[in-house]
């Protein structure tokens, strides 16, 4: 294809990506380094049945021309990024100087909110990301030999859960886990426990965090990882079993190597989902135990008439930049796979 035709071919992509990808992460990243302004004060006298005082109001006309000549806020440079509700710097400094051990100072830094959040969501992506990709596999693997009769009905009911919104997914099992739930009271009868609640304890809410998140994405695995064994080379397969390979040894062999790149593509795509978890903790109403950062991005833009547009921003800008190193090493080695093809 020619330069020219190729260009022509990509514009209407380029232009999108323009419009809705890059133009929106430069408005946050200019809007990260502006604060909301200072509230203009002004002294008054009140004068009631008692007397006269002195009192300090909001001039709400010197507010309103402020914020209509300086929409975007107060510049504050990188301010937003090292205060005490993001990277943290000189609290992180202080923590480091009165630790006791590395035990010690991480659990003054996990008391920061930006670190508790990090912490809640590479432990989310860590644990849920491997979960998806192998229960999707065995799905994948189980399903594949079926008879065909129940294998419609069965890929269908496979992807129920992928199918209902994450929402309306995370709280019908937000209620499940009730104390007054299927499964909260099951688990209340088998533990002899009446008090027992998967709600009340941090390290519970987390399982169940994850638990969700692993029921909830491992279709799309499952249904990725399935179209790509119909690919798998029949005459390769027929092969192994004639030299005498077991099942395991030629889904190691075979079937593996031949789905490397679309479990390549299931880990780039659960890695950028995993690492912007935010509607499970909204369902189980789970921010006192378990936060993320994209429920911090969400509670300062949630007020009405106190919305920090600077802190989301930047909270935005360090999410972008976390997916982003998390995403590198796999696409260094689909960078690799692709040059060794090549060549």
């Amino acid at each position: 294809m020619k330069n020219r035709t190729f260009f022509w071919f990509i514009l209407p992509s380029l232009i999108t990506m323009l419009l809705f990808i890059a133009l929106p992460i430069v408005s946050v990243a200019v809007q990260s380094l502006h604060i909301e302004h200072e509230a203009v004060m002004i002294e008054v006298e009140n004068c009631g049945p008692f007397g006269c005082k002195q009192e300090l109001q909001v001039d709400v006309k010197k507010a309103a021309k402020l914020k209509k000549d300086r929409p975007l806020g107060q510049f504050n440079g990188l301010g937003t990024y090292t205060n005490r509700n993001h990277l943290a710097f000189t609290e992180i400094g202080l923590a480091w100087q009165s630790s006791t051990g590395v035990v010690d100072f991480f659990s003054k830094a996990l008391n920061l909110p930006f670190y508790r959040a990090l912490s809640f969501t590479l432990t989310y992506t860590f644990v849920v990301t491997p979960l998806v990709i192998i229960f999707g596999f065995m799905i994948a693997l189980g399903v594949n030999t079926l008879p065909k009769r129940i294998k419609g009905p069965t890929i269908f009911i496979s992807l129920l859960p992928m199918i209902v919104t994450p929402l309306i997914g995370s709280l019908i099992l937000f209620w499940m886990i009730d104390a007054n739930g299927i499964l909260g009271a099951t688990l209340q009868r088998i533990f002899d426990d009446p008090d027992l609640s998967l709600k009340a304890s941090p390290a519970l809410t987390w399982i169940m965090l994850m638990v969700y998140g692993v029921w909830h994405s491992a279709p799309f695995a499952f249904i990725v990882f399935y179209a790509g064994l119909q690919t798998v080379p029949a005459d390769t397969m027929e092969a192994a079993m004639i030299d005498g390979a077991s099942r395991w040894e030629r889904t190691r062999y075979v079937v593996l190597p031949h789905l490397m790149p679309l479990t390549v593509f299931i880990s780039l795509i659960q890695l950028m989902d995993n690492f912007r978890v935010f509607e499970p903790i909204v369902s189980f109403s789970a921010q006192a135990s378990a936060t993320s950062l994209s429920w911090i991005i969400y509670n300062d833009l949630v007020g009405t008439e106190s919305q920090f547009f600077g802190s989301a921003g930047a909270t935005s800008v360090l999410t972008i930049i976390g997916v982003s190193i998390l995403l590198i090493p796999v696409l260094i080695r689909t960078w690799r796979d692709f040059n060794q093809k090549v060549v």
